[in-house]
């Protein structure tokens, strides 16, 4: 009787919340009219990428020829190279110490890729970072082996926390080497001899090193007399290059509080730029449809650590810009790809589209804190080297939604844009007007969910979106002109409405 009495209250007061709201059909779809006079910021983002080095890029493979194609069709500033360590043989230059009278220098593997990727990006500036330092550089109980295939990973590479040239100046020499092979056709080794080369490359940056709170766990004090080593030994080799330092593979800001230090470097060290890292990353046994939640919760934690150390870098190194070049999304399957027998999961191509809008969804949120660079990662990624962050097929080239939404970005936002007021959108959606520096009004729409979602934008009607979703899939954007204001999302859609 109580139990029946419960349920006829319940349900009296389910139909007066419905009759009072009126049709369930009815309700308000989220409204919004942009403010174009209420400026929040000024933008200084640039959305870009970075390229990291594995086989398919190596010439002769059936994919090389659209992997930089599509990396030039971007067109993007501020790209970022990175020979890495999985693949030692494609990342470093001398694997091994000099020796009875010959040194090991060679670029020929090094050199195909690095020409393609010059070739590509001409007209453009690029973050160049050949991020593995020659393991025997390091003290370790014995020589660490390497594979004598180029193509086959290793991920056992770097070892070892202390120098063996506890002055620093063996690495810094072999940087300042590096560069001169790229940008003065040439260097003279250890031992007298000289190595031609023909390049004159002119690098706009140099990042010094990757990850280094994770590769051969750098302390701050370390990093930081590292760091000033080495931008000596490259300013003396390309005079004006600038340098970016760090790559942090997340947000300690203890590190950043001390590298932003002027007191801990040596005088007249540059600190042109400072780089660091966010992946979305679930849980191991989570299911793919809660990553919709977590990886934007993800992104917010991220954004407000950023605030942190934009107000530090601001305090302490004012001069410094800030490059946050690594932005993606792992899954939890990549990260077990180092186990012996380790056979990567197919990836449903919606995960694509849901690591797109994550990607904008930071990128709006980098230029409201003023960051100066957005790199989304990676070019290519590959099985045993993290495919769940690919830009492209890894077995047919093309691209997927990934590059797509950084494409669209590209084509419509960049530094100079004036970020308005734009107004509340549910958590499931996200909304940002830019006025750009032609004068152009336009609506960034992100749906963060698997659902198609609605809502009404002020004036679109008769205007123009293009659109990533997971109907345009490996396609490039789609272009739709507005019969209204009332605008459907499809799901984890990126859209941007060019208002008439």
């Amino acid at each position: 009787m109580v139990r029946h009495f419960r349920r006829l209250t319940v349900w009296a007061v389910w139909v007066g919340m419905v009759w009072a709201a009126g049709p369930l059909r009815a309700q308000t779809l989220p409204h919004l009219a942009p403010v174009w006079t209420h400026i929040i910021t000024v933008s200084k983002t640039t959305p870009t990428l970075q390229v990291v080095v594995n086989p398919p890029m190596r010439r002769g493979t059936a994919v090389h020829d659209q992997i930089f194609r599509s990396l030039k069709q971007l067109g993007c500033d501020y790209v970022r190279y990175v020979p890495w360590l999985p693949y030692p043989k494609l990342g470093v230059a001398e694997l091994e110490p000099p020796k009875n009278g010959k040194t090991s220098w060679d670029f020929s593997l090094i050199d195909p890729m690095t020409e393609d990727f010059m070739d590509a990006t001409a007209g453009h500036s690029v973050i160049m970072n050949f991020s593995t330092i020659p393991q025997w550089m390091f003290k370790t109980p014995k020589p660490v082996a390497y594979p004598s295939d180029p193509d086959q990973v290793t991920w056992d590479y770097e070892q070892g926390a202390e120098l063996t040239d506890p002055s620093m100046k063996q690495v810094a020499d072999y940087y300042a080497r590096l560069v001169s092979w790229y940008t003065q056709g040439g260097f003279t080794d250890e031992l007298g001899h000289r190595h031609t080369s023909n390049h004159h490359y002119k690098f706009q940056y140099w990042e010094v090193l990757n990850e280094i709170n994770g590769e051969h766990r750098m302390s701050a004090p370390f990093y930081t007399q590292l760091y000033d080593r080495i931008t000596a030994a490259v300013r003396a080799v390309q005079p004006g290059i600038k340098f970016v330092g760090m790559g942090y593979g997340g947000t300690d800001p203890r590190f950043f509080d001390y590298f932003f230090d002027p007191r801990h470097h040596q005088p007249g060290t540059p600190m042109d730029m400072i780089s660091y890292h966010f992946y979305a990353v679930p849980g191991p046994n989570e299911p793919g449809a809660a990553q919709q939640y977590s990886f934007f919760d993800q992104a917010d934690h991220f954004l407000d650590v950023v605030s942190y150390i934009q107000e530090s870098r601001q305090r302490l190194a004012p001069h410094t810009a800030t490059d946050v070049d690594e932005i993606g999304c792992i899954s939890a399957d990549d990260l077990r790809q180092g186990e012996p027998g380790h056979v990567t999961k197919p990836i449903p191509a919606s995960y694509w589209n849901l690591c797109g809008a994550t990607y904008a969804y930071v990128f709006a949120g980098l230029a409201r804190r003023g960051v100066e660079v957005a790199g989304e990662s990676q070019l290519v990624g590959y099985p045993t080297q993290f495919p769940s962050v690919s830009l492209l097929n890894w077995n047919t080239g093309k691209p997927n939604a990934r590059y797509w939404v950084l494409k669209l970005l590209h084509t419509y936002f960049g530094p100079g844009d004036k970020l308005v007021e734009t107004g509340d959108t549910p958590p499931s959606m996200f909304a940002q007007g830019f006025e750009t520096r032609g004068g152009r009004r336009e609506v960034l729409l992100i749906n963060k969910r698997d659902r198609v979602q609605q809502v009404e934008l002020k004036g679109a009607s008769g205007s123009e979106k293009a659109f990533v979703n997971v109907a345009t899939g490996e396609h490039e954007p789609g272009m739709k002109r507005l019969s209204s204001d009332r605008i459907s999302l499809q799901p984890f859609e990126v859209a941007v409405v060019a208002l008439q």
